[in-house]
């Protein structure tokens, strides 16, 4: 066992965690996977721990001690304070000579991009939107929820759905189909049987984001305030986009513009229409892509350019994953 891999790649989200050790080649050498890292509610030292299963078995994978790099795309690491704390805790593990810490979305960009130059916009739990130029110019945006401007996410939407449903029901808002099909999506036949089950945790609060997808289809079978809530979320995320374009002086380029996420992955046709038309106005050579690569894909890409990799290099890796 030694220092003889290349690459140390990490995409850890909310949910799970993905660890790749690459080698100067391109070739995925050992990975494993682990649980999900939240440094808010865990704090950092604890979420590291947490990774470093998954990184344990993917060096043992490799027969690697160590990497030269370290490329670390993760979730919560929202502010650029936020990833030099978490560059200090990964590299106090001596995992690899350098360590570079990126939020996550970084990852689906790179993921979905033919190199570091692009906008990534993901619509997951929640939405977030990040663009990069090769010279290492990024735009970004805080993505810390309601106070820092955002609106969308599969939370989001969700909740949105609700109160209009609950406001229709009760007659304090305009009619919708919502009102029936939010709470008929969990065998319960009113708005207030729904609330009444997720305040008293009948029917667990998570579960809210079930009722994403049943806004879409409400919104598909012609529901008007369904309809204007996906719309909403198609300007939301052309908003995103072409502020991080212009920000990075790509709106009049050829450049792409990655979508990600479960939201974003599941190719609504309203939506993939709403955002198509608005981008063609707004920023009109722009490339929309949907990744369906694993974001730890864009992490080990990150990785590659970092430690200057040949691009057969990168081309294998992706062949690997795609």
């Amino acid at each position: 066992m030694g220092l003889t891999a290349h690459v140390l790649a990490i995409d850890a989200g909310n949910s799970k965690t993905d660890a790749a050790v690459i080698g100067a080649d391109g070739t995925v050498l050992g990975s494993a996977r682990g649980g999900g890292f939240q440094p808010p509610a865990v704090g950092i030292d604890v979420a590291v721990d947490g990774l470093a299963d998954a990184v344990r078995r993917a060096l043992a994978a490799a027969g690697a001690d160590g990497v030269e790099h370290v490329s670390a795309c993760l979730a919560n690491a929202d502010l650029p304070v936020e990833e030099a704390e978490l560059t200090a805790a990964l590299g106090a593990r001596g995992w690899g000579r350098t360590v570079e810490v990126r939020n996550d979305t970084f990852a689906i960009l790179r993921a979905g991009a033919d190199g570091p130059r692009g906008v990534a916009v993901v619509c997951g739990a929640g939405i977030n939107c990040v663009g990069m130029r090769p010279d290492g110019a990024t735009a970004r945006f805080p993505a810390i929820g309601r106070m820092s401007g955002d609106w969308g996410g599969g939370s989001g939407l969700a909740e949105e759905a609700m109160w209009f449903a609950a406001r229709a029901e009760d007659g304090r808002g305009e009619p919708t189909g919502l009102a029936r099909t939010l709470p008929g999506h969990f065998g319960l036949d009113s708005m207030y049987a729904l609330i009444e089950a997720l305040h008293l945790g009948h029917i667990p609060y998570e579960r809210r984001h079930e009722l994403t997808p049943v806004l879409f289809s409400t919104g598909a079978a012609g529901d008007r305030i369904a309809r204007d809530l996906v719309d909403r979320l198609g300007d939301e995320v052309v908003a995103m986009a072409s502020v991080a374009l212009a920000r990075l002086g790509l709106l009049e380029e050829e450049v792409p513009v990655v979508l990600g996420g479960s939201v974003l992955a599941a190719r609504h046709p309203a939506l993939d229409s709403r955002i198509a038309g608005l981008l063609a106005v707004r920023a009109p050579k722009a490339q929309v892509r949907v990744v369906s690569a694993p974001p730890v894909l864009g992490a080990a890409l990150l990785g590659l350019d970092h430690t200057g990799a040949a691009p057969r290099a990168h081309n294998r890796l992706r062949a690997h994953y795609t």
